[in-house]
């Protein structure tokens, strides 16, 4: 993707609903053109579909937050596989630096959160974490 495709998908990402004509305004191009590119960019698998984002979604994890969690030796991979067996968790972040992953979770009460990041601490090979709640979010991607 060039710097137009990203632009053009960073529109997007703010409103997928945007009319051709209003893309092709805001990135100094013709309809066709930005048609083109987003045709391009669907069939090469880059923009693979649309979605919506309800008011429900959101609400079903009232308490969400990011755990950063070390973890010790080789049992990175069997961490992993357990964290992916529990509902509560929406996604897990390989990163580098002081924590091996960061842990999104969500849940329908502090408590449940609570739970949830005791039973993560005590997995064998979790050495260290770190917790913070998302109060809100004001862009998402």
């Amino acid at each position: 993707m060039d710097d137009v495709d990203n632009r053009l998908v960073g529109l997007l990402r703010h409103d997928a609903r945007a009319s051709l004509s209003d893309l092709a305004h805001a990135l100094g191009l013709t309809r066709a053109t930005v048609r083109n590119r987003l045709a391009r960019l669907q069939t090469r698998g880059d923009i693979i579909g649309f979605t919506v984002v309800l008011k429900e979604d959101v609400l079903s994890d009232p308490v969400r937050g990011l755990m950063m969690v070390a973890i010790e030796g080789r049992g990175t991979d069997r961490i992993l596989r357990h964290l992916s067996g529990m509902p509560e968790v929406r996604r897990v972040h390989s990163t580098n630096g002081r924590w091996d992953v960061i842990v999104e979770i969500g849940t329908d009460t502090l408590e449940r959160f609570d739970q949830i990041l005791f039973q993560i601490r005590r997995l064998e090979g979790v050495t260290a974490s770190e917790t913070s709640l998302l109060l809100s979010t004001r862009k998402d991607s």
